[in-house]
């Protein structure tokens, strides 16, 4: 980047975002928090910000990597870096986790593992998370980058 490029992560976050936003020809606010460990930032507006989402939400994770990036280049500590439009990300989480509980149920009740759908490092994690206080079951990663997914298998009883 050039000459106007901010000394401070959160801001990087900030002024890249607002750039991706005008170079789309999208209208919206960039808002970041910035947490002892996170730097979190959304982009908040009446646009449809689907082409900022992409397909499955590869675009915003996408974006997200390239705003960590951008964020500490040059800085050794670093922080997680969480971008979200519209608030998609919380809509993918409840759809993850429902699917995620339907797996679980269906795993237990045919005894045989459920394979769910590829998805990114980001929300097989959400996954993993939600179901790790199930006890009757087990979660794991299966496949090689991009194609992973989540398996979700019932434990044996003996």
């Amino acid at each position: 980047m050039n000459g106007d490029w901010p000394a401070e992560p959160a801001e990087r976050v900030r002024l890249l975002l607002a750039r991706v936003l005008d170079e789309l020809d999208l209208k919206g606010e960039v808002e970041v928090e910035e947490g002892e460990a996170t730097i979190e930032a959304e982009v908040i507006g009446d646009d449809d910000y689907g082409l900022l989402i992409g397909r499955r939400g590869q675009t915003i994770d996408a974006l997200q990597l390239l705003c960590y990036q951008a964020a500490f280049r040059g800085i050794r500590e670093r922080k997680r870096v969480t971008i979200d439009a519209a608030g998609y990300r919380e809509r993918r989480r409840e759809t993850l986790t429902a699917r995620a509980d339907r797996a679980a149920e269906q795993a237990l009740a045919n005894g045989r593992p459920v394979e769910l759908d590829e998805m990114s490092a980001q929300e097989r994690r959400v996954v993993h998370e939600h179901l790790k206080e199930r006890t009757e079951i087990e979660t794991y990663s299966e496949g090689e980058e991009p194609h992973r997914c989540v398996v979700v298998a019932p434990l044996l009883s003996e």
